[in-house]
């Protein structure tokens, strides 16, 4: 081999080791992002479960509280509370159904977040404050979407991993042209995992 030939070749690999060297930079750092939204995506799943187990909570009490008022109502259609004591029902059916309206009021808090009933809605406190509640749907939204950015970061994985191999490829073969077809190769798969690094990136940042 000439010394231009070896001057070529020493240039080559410089440049490919530089470029392995940050597309496995590239690779660290979506790896990172990828750990930490990951979980945050478990958590989210995790606050999800706990709010629509809260809600069914409060569907239960809603359930038990209509069972007393519709058998107070009962008794009453059926003549089978006397005349003295009907004003004393009838304050409790009021109350009764206050608490009914109450827990429909809470359960759609749950459901939707203090930010989707509106502050006029706001019926349910988080350590005694009004307007702090993150509801179900809000997590299964925020879950889904960073189930998205993890599938992002997985593709971002794939295509720079396969780059680091063709890199490799390239640097071991002394054919120029198909070092500089693997090279290329290598360059193009580091771009596109680049960019879904990117994507992923933004898309778990926005939520």
């Amino acid at each position: 081999m000439s010394d231009s030939g070896e001057e070529q070749g020493k240039r080559f690999e410089l440049l490919c080791g530089v470029s392995i060297a940050l597309i496995a930079a590239v690779l660290a750092i979506s790896d990172l992002g990828a750990g930490k939204f990951g979980d945050d995506e478990l958590v989210a799943h995790n606050e999800k479960n706990n709010a629509y187990l809260w809600y069914q909570s409060k569907g239960i009490k809603e359930t038990l509280v209509e069972g007393q008022r519709d058998t107070l109502q009962a008794l009453m259609t059926a003549n089978s509370i006397t005349a003295e004591q009907q004003p004393a029902i009838q304050q409790l059916l009021k109350k009764l159904d206050g608490k009914i309206t109450r827990y429909g009021r809470e359960k759609n808090e749950i459901l939707k977040g203090s930010t989707g009933v509106g502050k006029e809605n706001w019926s349910q406190e988080v350590n005694g404050q009004l307007g702090h509640v993150t509801g179900a749907s809000e997590w299964e939204a925020k879950a889904a979407a960073l189930g998205d950015a993890g599938d992002r970061f997985d593709y971002a994985a794939l295509f720079l991993q396969l780059s680091l191999v063709l890199g490799a490829i390239s640097l071991v073969t002394q054919n120029p042209k198909p070092r500089m077809a693997f090279f290329a190769l290598m360059v193009i798969l580091s771009i596109v995992g680049t960019v879904y690094s990117v994507l992923a990136f933004r898309l778990a940042l926005a939520i």
